[in-house]
């Protein structure tokens, strides 16, 4: 519950006009689910996990597709953009907008079918990923894109990020890992998203989807130069749209040994940030539960060493390579949660670690992993015993009770860096880019030297193990010479991302952030085609307007 004071907060938040509000009313009549157009619930949801707030029109909450249906044509017929949105964890702004917000994590949150034989199921969008794979572990399968934020992070918030997880060098990315999408689209007319051989071969005719799919199909074949010209080659890219999924020959970067599956309509949904259509329904590829594990507590003596050796290690085919930077070790430190952790598997005060982790049936290979680790950090050049610039090595982490306390800490490295005291907290907006590993350690060494030119310092962590670091600048977002400082930051770090043929956004998409930048990153020719792509779904603009396209200044 609101106290007094928050609800005082919000009385900059105008009340709705008379006439919308009647209209408003009769929506609520005409669904199952619930419509809000009060102050303090449209303030609730004009935020989300990132720097930005925007005042929807109205929060709905749908119980079923009628419902959206009927939502849909309310929203074309009084020109109001649609936002769906879930857990509201998107740190560029996907899920704010001056709309009507669609929260499909009240009552769209279903697991309805599981099918173990084929090691797949079908959810509603707004089912939480740990509540999925709680109910999933009965039949010993998880989905294995494992974000951090998986307590309250939705299957289909990440469908439109494109959200990636820890493991994303063993399974992949979501667009790896989904298999068709049921979708509205803006006329109101259903559509099934899949494998093109299946939608020829079930005879879809109808609907937009079927009008525009020749264009479609059109722009990846007349566009396969450009696409893989313009596209990087690294596989944390989720910028734009996945216009590569069009071509005949897919030639999107993927995990060692994922092929690809040939032209898939329901990768272009993946990512594409609500801006589309509005997703019913998912099917997911499912993996069997990972068995026992074996962890490594990597320790360097400086960032750069730590990020030149993650191309070594990742030779290694771990699971996971995640990295903790001395500043998450310091503030971990004076977490009562975290100290002992920290306490137990670190030694003296290394400047990064990288945690490594194996997951193979056979244990017997994990040990084997784990003592050719051992030697490679030996063969690098790194030990305990050696002076202070190669001081570094390995403290193995073999119970599992050890195990998910360090997972956890890393897991929450967010909430790490934002425990720091001052009014200058970590910001993000440069966090996910991704470069190829063999260029990681230059492209961090200038980032830094960026950060450090404009007075600044970033804390790192995360996904060492594909070249997709979670880097925020400490800012103060009350002060305009720092809001000045962040952009001119962003300029200045797209354009190193660009000059190592890497991703401006690895893992969070673009939403508000890094929208405006696509034209640099993808070049005017390729941008076209992504408002072309937005104009054959959504000719009226009422799915997230701003977002991809036609967005406003970071």
């Amino acid at each position: 519950m609101a106290d007094g004071s928050q609800i005082e907060d919000l009385s900059c938040i105008a009340a709705q006009p008379s006439e919308l509000a009647t209209h408003f009313a009769s929506l609520a009549a005409q669904i199952e689910g619930e419509v809000y157009t009060d102050r303090f619930n449209r303030g609730r949801y004009a935020t989300d996990a990132s720097i930005y707030q925007m005042v929807p029109q109205a929060v709905v909450m749908p119980k079923t597709e009628a419902d959206l249906h009927c939502i849909i044509r309310f929203a074309r017929h009084h020109g109001i953009p649609l936002l769906p949105r879930g857990g509201g964890t998107s740190q560029c702004g996907q899920t704010v907008n001056t709309a009507i917000v669609l929260d499909m994590s009240r009552h769209m949150n279903r697991l309805l079918e599981t099918d173990p034989s084929s090691q797949t199921c079908v959810v509603e969008p707004g089912i939480v990923l740990d509540e999925l794979n709680r109910q999933l572990k009965p039949y010993g399968l998880w989905f294995p894109v494992d974000v951090s934020t998986s307590s309250r992070a939705t299957i289909g918030g990440m469908a439109g990020n494109n959200s990636c997880g820890g493991r994303s060098i063993r399974y992949g990315m979501m667009r790896d890992n989904v298999l068709a999408i049921e979708a509205i689209m803006g006329d109101g007319s259903t559509a099934r998203f899949g494998a093109l051989e299946k939608m020829v071969d079930s005879g879809e005719r109808d609907g937009r989807l079927a009008a525009i799919l020749p264009r479609l199909l059109e722009i990846g074949s007349e566009n396969q130069q450009e696409i893989s010209q313009s596209f990087p080659k690294v596989m944390r890219r989720v910028g734009g749209y996945n216009i590569d999924a069009l071509m005949p020959d897919a030639m999107a970067e993927r995990p060692a040994g994922k092929p690809g599956d040939g032209i898939n309509l329901a990768h272009l949904l993946v990512g594409s940030e609500g801006t589309l259509a509005l997703t019913t329904k998912l099917t997911l590829k499912l993996a069997p539960l990972p068995a026992a594990k074996r962890m490594a507590v990597c320790h360097f003596p400086s960032f750069y060493k730590a990020m030149d050796a993650a191309q070594h290690l990742v030779m290694l085919d771990p699971v996971a390579v995640e990295l903790v930077d001395d500043t998450m070790l310091s503030l971990g430190r004076s977490i009562a949660l975290f100290r002992p952790v920290i306490e137990e598997v670190v030694e003296g005060n290394p400047a990064a670690l990288l945690l490594v982790e194996f997951a193979e049936e056979d244990m017997a290979e994990n040990d084997r992993r784990m003592d050719r680790l051992e030697r490679m950090m030996a063969e690098l050049g790194f030990g305990f015993d050696k002076p202070a610039q190669w001081c570094g090595g390995i403290v193995r982490a073999d119970d599992a009770d050890l195990q998910s306390r360090i997972s956890e800490m890393r897991k929450s490295g967010l909430n790490i860096m934002m425990s720091m005291k001052d009014e200058a907290k970590p910001v993000s907006f440069v966090e996910d880019c991704a470069v190829e590993l063999k260029d990681l350690a230059d492209y961090t060494d200038g980032l830094t030297r960026i950060f450090e030119k404009h007075g600044c310092r970033g804390t790192w962590y995360a996904h060492a193990s594909v070249g997709c670091l979670h880097v925020r600048p400490v800012l103060n977002m009350k002060n305009h010479e720092d809001v000045a400082t962040m952009r001119a930051i962003a300029e200045e770090a797209f354009a190193l991302v660009r000059r190592y043929g890497g991703s401006h956004s690895g893992e969070h998409g673009d939403g508000i952030v890094r929208s405006e930048f696509n034209e640099v990153m993808f070049g005017a020719r390729m941008t076209g085609l992504f408002k072309e792509i937005k104009t054959l779904f959504d000719p009226e603009g009422i799915f997230n307007p701003g977002k991809i396209i036609d967005a406003p200044k970071m």
